[in-house]
């Protein structure tokens, strides 16, 4: 089985008009013929985009309307941040079951928000502020560069949308290649976390290794150590790498994300690393090494 996306996910594009949600539009549906099935505009319904090399997709004017229409059950916002979070909300509304919002800068109580409505539904977010989700030869949601994937049997979850590439292109270079890669976004308030990744990974008869990728900041990777610890002890594991950025970032500084800031004494890479090891997880010295680190991690 696909994790979250396979061939037959059928895609809308919540900001389809706007130059990145454009780009990136081409990029998918060059890819394996990636099923997007429309975009959505408020002011655009019942006019066409047209792509750069002459695709064309109907724009609907809300989402509720383009799935209806084309049978959409996945959703992709790539609104502008202050209207980010009132386009997921509308999926949510229009019972999409998995939106990937790639917006960055989405205002924190704009997320807020959105998570006190999404615990009411049946809706998955991945994101904000990720890159997506690819399953090789399938699908591809997002912005992540299609070419650098092989299909193969590592599963891929991170926080950091360049050290998932490096991930992917460290084992499609070590011949193992990956199920499905998912960046989960480093903002601190978001829609899926590690736990739920590693839950769909360890379930997956095809994802035979993991690799995930946390930073510094609030408490997700020590609680995936947790969980897989106890995982293990019913039985249930797989061969983990692991890789935790922002080592030597001083406390109070923001790394990057908004998430990735060590506060209060809690979020620091010492102690994410402790936990993973602790859970058998194999720790990489540095991103460049996760690929030898997870074949040390299979045996090989």
């Amino acid at each position: 089985m696909s994790i979250l996306i396979d061939r037959d996910t059928k895609i809308l594009v919540q900001g389809l008009t706007g130059k990145t949600g454009s780009f990136h539009t081409e990029q998918a549906l060059a890819y394996y013929g990636t099923q997007m099935v429309g975009g959505t505009h408020p002011k655009k319904g019942g006019e066409d985009w047209t792509g750069a090399n002459g695709e064309s997709l109907p724009i609907f004017t809300t989402v509720a309307e383009g799935k209806e229409r084309t049978g959409a059950n996945a959703s992709v916002v790539y609104v502008p941040p202050a209207g980010a979070a009132g386009a997921i909300l509308e999926a949510i509304e229009a019972e999409i079951p998995l939106i990937i919002c790639i917006t960055e800068g989405v205002p924190v109580m704009d997320m807020v928000k959105v998570k006190a409505k999404l615990e009411k539904s049946n809706s998955r977010l991945v994101g904000p502020n990720c890159p997506g989700i690819l399953t090789p030869e399938q699908c591809k949601i997002g912005i992540m560069p299609g070419s650098i994937f092989k299909k193969g049997s590592v599963g891929v979850v991170s926080r950091s949308g360049t050290l998932t590439y490096e991930a992917v292109f460290q084992t499609s270079n070590a011949g193992l290649g990956q199920t499905t890669a998912v960046g989960i976004g480093g903002d601190p308030v978001k829609g899926t976390e590690f736990i739920d990744i590693l839950e769909m990974f360890l379930a997956d008869d095809e994802t035979e290794s993991i690799i995930m990728i946390g930073e510094i900041g609030g408490s997700a990777e020590e609680d995936a150590a947790q969980f897989i610890a106890d995982e293990a002890k019913k039985g249930r594991s797989k061969p983990m790498a692991g890789f935790i950025a922002g080592r030597t970032a001083p406390p109070g500084r923001t790394m990057g994300h908004a998430g990735a800031v060590i506060s209060g004494g809690k979020g620091g890479a010492e102690d994410k690393i402790n936990a993973m090891e602790a859970a058998g997880i194999k720790v990489s010295p540095s991103p460049a090494k996760l690929g030898e680190t997870l074949l040390a991690a299979l045996g090989k």
